[in-house]
């Protein structure tokens, strides 16, 4: 039978709760992965997604995308009690044009790095985005198929492989994928007897 510790990854990738949120995407992005562990002095504190960490982005307050540079001060011939007014008759139309992302795609803000949005992430760490508990964990010696029916339950795509409360190891949905993969492929032999050994057998026996 199929054992964890047969198909895990024991290089595991993983990042500390302080590493900031616009860091943790970068990495996330570069090494082509969905989730990390977070491990802090050694030990296993939690778990972080891309889905973690967008949904995350998606709740900052929208933040200005451009701004005008403010012109020197001029003397426009105009009272101050007009200047006001127009003040007042400008401010919808400023903060609207100002304020341009609001119901925007997250996604689509974020992917331009010179935007105030992705600037802003860097103030947030993992901590604050992370999945502390319950953390899906099994033993090295559990079943592949064990961690199959776990993910499937828990709608979860990796199992974290923990020993002597030690993460030694990371499962994910493609890695039962690529080993099932592999097992349909693997050459199977057959044993037959021959009738003639029966027969032998057979003539030995009665005489």
């Amino acid at each position: 039978m199929l054992r964890l510790r047969d198909i895990m990854t024991t290089d595991v990738l993983s990042v500390a709760p302080e590493t900031s949120v616009r860091d943790a995407m970068e990495l996330l992005a570069r090494q082509h992965v969905s989730g990390v562990p977070v491990i802090a002095n050694h030990q296993l504190v939690g778990i972080v997604t891309t889905t973690d960490l967008l949904m995350f982005a998606s709740t900052l307050p929208g933040i200005p995308t451009q701004r005008d540079v403010d012109e020197p001060w001029s003397d426009t011939g105009t009272t101050i009690a007009e200047d006001v007014e127009r003040e007042r008759e400008c401010t919808g139309a400023f903060f609207a044009d100002l304020w341009d992302d609001a119901g925007a795609d997250a996604a689509e803000r974020i992917a331009n790095v010179d935007s105030p949005e992705w600037n802003a992430l860097e103030e947030h760490d993992v901590s604050e985005v992370m999945t502390c508990s319950p953390l899906v964990t099994l033993n090295p010696d559990a079943e592949v198929t064990s961690a199959a029916a776990l993910m499937s339950d828990r709608g979860i795509h990796r199992v974290l492989v923990m020993e002597n409360d030690r993460l030694v190891g990371l499962v994910t949905a493609l890695d039962i994928a690529a080993a099932a993969g592999r097992h349909d492929r693997a050459p199977r032999t057959y044993v037959f007897n021959r009738d003639c050994d029966f027969r032998e057998q057979d003539f030995d026996r009665r005489s």
